[in-house]
């Protein structure tokens, strides 16, 4: 039944499978050492900028859909999805990616639009207009269907199809439409009327969530962003062994902060070279319009509705006596298709580092900004190694377009069947699928042995033009 409700969201079969084969290898197997800089194979999670994090859970509220192109008119589910937040809460969603697969209990992590394919959508801020004047924020159908002029009312189910078509419209410039009249005569409405807002502010996120320095004073600041009344400070995990306090700039103690607080890392004086984390956490509703992407190439989301919902984010200092101090931080960044890796050095000497055959250095005291180039659906999965074991770890997928990568790499899958259709054209395509097909995991699994047994040896695989279907 899971795979049946996830249609609604998904056009083309599995589009990441071939792609985690090879550009995953190639992310991770072209890394190569360089200038003290070297490739390490602990774990560690992707990258996060803060905020919540989310289990998907299916299609809650939804009617149907018909999508016209040249194959055909194919119908789909469409409506409000709901996610289980990590550490209590509730988020009911919508998608903006609608040609690509939803993954059974995929992890989301709020996200910049900048992270996601409504960075270069000119149309986002009426998608946010769209959320903000429709079900679930205006809940009295009455009420919304008088103002889309829809006669006859609407339900649930209409205003959640309505509102997802009219998104889809915007988000992945579709020629979509609702089966329902009431929940086409709502999509018509919302589509016609949607005016442009900027994009909103993230539930929680740190400003300079890398610091570095030398030891014997403040490390910092760290900037608290929320809309939350106020956060938690959890200091180091080692804090007691190592002496490193989370303070305030008066270098008091801090457990909790307010937004546009400031918090510093005071390391001791005689601390040996190393590294360390703080956490803040709140509880506080995500703002409308936030967008929700995933690191298994599970179709982007963006916020409907949340409960009172937990919300957090890290921020890390490194320290040393001499040589590269760096602070390493990462984020997607689709206008330029890569990801940004920024890094400060307020060391005595340059910190230098090679990934995927580039060198790059940082003189000491400058700060830089360097986008590592990905193709569209590559994984990526590299780690930085600095003084004192720092080790940065980045990992994830560009996934930065509504429709899947022009190329693609030879990857037998396995058949499925033909879709629901109307008019009687079928092209072969399985909308009753999630993309998660049960070859995905196998596919994993001989990439992960092909990194292992290759060590840092690039892996070439052929490419060719992928299909856009099953």
């Amino acid at each position: 039944m899971f795979s049946a409700l996830l249609s609604a969201c998904r056009r083309g079969a599995v589009r990441g499978a071939a792609a985690t084969l090879a550009s995953g290898l190639v992310a991770a197997g072209a890394l190569m050492a360089g200038g003290g800089v070297s490739v390490a194979a602990n774990g560690a999670a992707a990258q996060s900028q803060g905020g919540a994090t989310a289990t998907i859970g299916g299609l809650k509220t939804y009617g149907a859909a018909v999508i016209h192109d040249d194959s055909g008119d194919l119908q789909v589910s469409a409506g409000l999805f709901e996610m289980s937040v990590d550490g209590g809460g509730t988020l009911q969603t919508y998608c903006v990616d609608l040609h690509n697969p939803t993954q059974r209990d995929a992890k989301y992590h709020e996200t910049p639009w900048s992270g996601t394919s409504l960075g270069a959508n000119k149309d986002a801020g009426k998608i946010r207009w769209i959320l903000q004047n429709s079900y679930p924020q205006v809940n009295d159908l009455a009420a919304l269907a008088a103002k889309a002029g829809v006669q006859g009312g609407l339900t649930e189910q209409d205003a959640a199809a309505g509102t997802q078509v009219a998104i889809w419209r915007y988000s992945d410039d579709a020629n979509v439409d609702a089966v329902d009249p009431q929940a086409e005569r709502l999509a018509d409405y919302l589509h016609k009327s949607a005016r442009d807002l900027a994009e909103p502010k993230a539930s929680l996120t740190l400003d300079s969530a890398a610091v570095s320095g030398r030891p014997g004073g403040l490390l910092g600041p760290v900037t608290v962003r929320t809309n939350a009344d106020t956060v938690t400070v959890t200091p180091p995990t080692d804090a007691a062994t190592s002496g490193v306090r989370i303070v305030g700039k008066d270098g008091k103690p801090l457990t909790s902060a307010r937004d546009g607080g400031e918090l510093f890392f005071d390391v001791p004086e005689d601390a040996a070279a190393g590294s360390a984390e703080l956490t803040v956490q709140a509880s506080t509703t995500v703002p409308v319009g936030r967008a929700f992407s995933s690191e298994s190439r599970s179709q982007t989301q963006i916020l409907a509705g949340s409960s009172e919902s937990t919300v957090s984010a890290t921020a890390s200092a490194t320290w040393a006596d001499r040589g590269a101090i760096p602070a390493l931080s990462a984020a997607k960044n689709c206008a330029k298709g890569g990801v940004d890796i920024t890094a400060a050095n307020e060391g005595d000497a340059v910190f230098a580092f090679e990934l995927l055959g580039i060198g790059y250095s940082i003189p000491a005291g400058e700060a830089r900004t360097v986008t590592i180039p990905l193709r569209e659906d590559q994984a990526y999965d590299f780690t930085i190694t600095g003084p004192g074991g720092l080790q940065k770890r980045f990992t994830g997928v560009l996934d930065c377009q509504t429709q899947g990568a022009e190329t693609g790499d030879v990857v037998q899958t396995l058949s499925e069947p033909s879709p629901a259709t109307v008019g009687g054209v079928s092209d072969g395509t399985n909308l009753a699928e999630t993309g998660a097909s049960s070859a995905t995991p196998m596919i994993a699994g001989v990439a992960i042995g092909f990194v292992v047994i290759g060590g840092a040896a690039l892996v070439f695989v052929r490419e060719r033009k992928a299909p856009t279907r099953g």
